[in-house]
């Protein structure tokens, strides 16, 4: 189980007793300690919302039901005790994990930016990675976007996989070139209205609209020739027929 797929999993379950994830675990020591922050994380939300029922609630529920007296309409104390758990809860989570948050609309910010923040999040991990993917791979996680790659792949590929990018399927891969420089790709659901090209003055990333309402998005250091790289898989990128 690489380091991704061990986090998902942790993430969706910090009580997973699958022998993959309790081996993963034990991998590291890094690995044992999010396990271990991760559980104490359940721990607190698991307690933070047991919320105690007040004594008198039934005598309340009975009498509101019987009087025909108006009375002000007020919520019950007790949903305000969830609502100040669930934002003790997310103040926790915050301060547990200090991830770069990713942009939640279109409209919050360009591809590139939203990239550069999903590259800056994903990297410590896919860019040691060296898988040696064939087009096959790459083609079979790209058919739930309805496209494919028509042609070999420029460089080894290192990382391929399905990712999460502004909350829309998408493709991540890494490609590696034999003079060394390594490329971050990522194909997404959402076609850019022309080429962008986004800088934060250590990686850049160029975005180009591509087959069937997709985008080719390629990121890598400051400098480095994205565009040419970018233009050969978008002419590769092509509909399923």
């Amino acid at each position: 189980m690489d380091e991704l797929e061990f986090r998902r999993r942790l993430l969706a379950d910090p009580q997973d007793k699958d022998p993959a994830v309790l081996e993963a675990k034990a991998a590291s020591s890094a690995n044992t300690k999010l396990a271990s922050e991760l559980e104490q994380l359940d721990a607190m939300i698991d307690q933070a919302l047991r919320v105690d029922v007040p004594d008198d609630l039934v005598d309340k529920i009975l009498f509101k039901q019987s009087s025909d007296v108006v009375r002000e309409n007020r919520k019950p104390k007790f949903h305000l005790a969830i609502a100040a758990s669930i934002a003790f809860v997310f103040g926790i989570l915050l301060g547990q994990f200090n991830w770069q948050s990713l942009p939640t609309s279109p409209n919050a910010a360009s591809l590139g930016q939203i990239a550069l923040a999903h590259y800056y999040n994903e990297s410590p991990f896919t860019d040691a990675a060296s898988e040696g993917a064939t087009l096959r791979q790459v083609n079979a996680k790209l058919a739930p976007l309805g496209v494919l790659f028509n042609g070999q792949m420029p460089g080894e590929i290192a990382y391929v996989n399905h990712c999460s990018f502004d909350n829309k399927a998408a493709l991540h891969m890494v490609l590696k070139e034999e003079n060394g420089e390594t490329y971050t790709v990522f194909v997404v659901p959402d076609s850019a209205n022309k080429t962008e090209v986004y800088s934060d003055g250590k990686m850049e990333a160029v975005s180009l609209p591509a087959a069937h309402n997709s985008s080719v998005i390629v990121v890598a250091e400051d400098g480095a020739k994205l565009m040419p790289l970018a233009e050969e898989l978008k002419a590769q990128l092509n509909q399923r027929t």
